[in-house]
């Protein structure tokens, strides 16, 4: 797999370099933005860091995805909790805080690539969902990966629908935390919990369907079960949108 690593510390791009290529990655290694919105195209994955000489890391990281959908993870110093919500907001898959331990580097490429290579996200072996779900006026493609609201196509990020689907399988029945990091991000770690939260708001900002996701406390998430007949957002009644708690 060919991948791109954007990092201006040569030890460190190093590192990186000699553990992807053991691990059978063809990587091609530039320090500046600039640089890799030009070689972009050629890429399959990518590493970023958000510390760069010549553009700010987070408006590289939004180019980037106005470029490309290819799994992107973000590899940098800034662990502030501002600088993790606004990386994942902007596209990145996953978010990992230097210093990091190369076997977990290596187990989080591995799980986004699961995610991007388009597998259901439904247990193996177990029932197939619906192709199509409707919630209201918001409908779920769960093949097509699409989502629209009132007839217009809301555009999430490639965690973002995970994170949909596998609640979207079976509305109004309840999905603990647990469960959808394990599906979604392939683990149960603190910073993918902290990532769940993060898309879980951005699913409820983009749809503008604040209830379309509900919280239910110390559990996890679930969708509203549809209601037959449903009418347009506008004409529904409140209770059918229910306020996150």
């Amino acid at each position: 797999m060919h991948t791109l690593l954007v990092e201006d510390d040569d030890r460190l791009a190093h590192a990186l370099a000699t553990a992807l290529s053991v691990h059978g990655y063809v990587v091609r290694r530039v320090s500046r933005g600039q640089d890799a919105l030009r070689l972009i195209h050629g890429a399959e994955f990518v590493l970023l860091d958000l510390g760069l000489p010549d553009l700010d890391g987070l408006e590289l990281l939004r180019r980037l995805r106005a470029l490309t959908g290819v799994p992107l993870i973000v590899v940098t110093a800034r662990d502030g909790q501002r600088d993790i919500v606004q990386g994942l907001r902007a596209g990145a898959d996953d978010y990992l805080v230097k210093p990091f331990h190369m076997v977990e580097l290596m187990a989080r490429i591995d799980a986004v690539r699961r995610r991007a290579r388009g597998r259901p996200p439904h247990a193996a072996g177990g029932a197939r969902p619906q192709a199509t779900v409707h919630v209201g006026d918001v409908e779920i493609d769960l093949t097509g990966r699409t989502v629209r609201v009132a007839g217009e196509q809301v555009h999430l990020t490639r965690r973002e629908f995970d994170v949909l689907a596998i609640l979207a399988e079976h509305p109004g029945e309840a999905r603990s935390r647990a469960e959808i990091l394990d599906r979604a991000w392939g683990d149960t770690l603190l910073s993918a919990s902290r990532s769940l939260d993060v898309h879980v708001s951005g699913i409820r900002a983009k749809t503008g369907r604040p209830g379309l996701v509900s919280t239910v406390h110390a559990f996890g998430y679930r969708l509203p079960t549809p209601e037959p007949g449903s009418l347009p957002a506008h004409d529904i009644p409140e209770a059918v949108w229910p306020a996150d708690c």
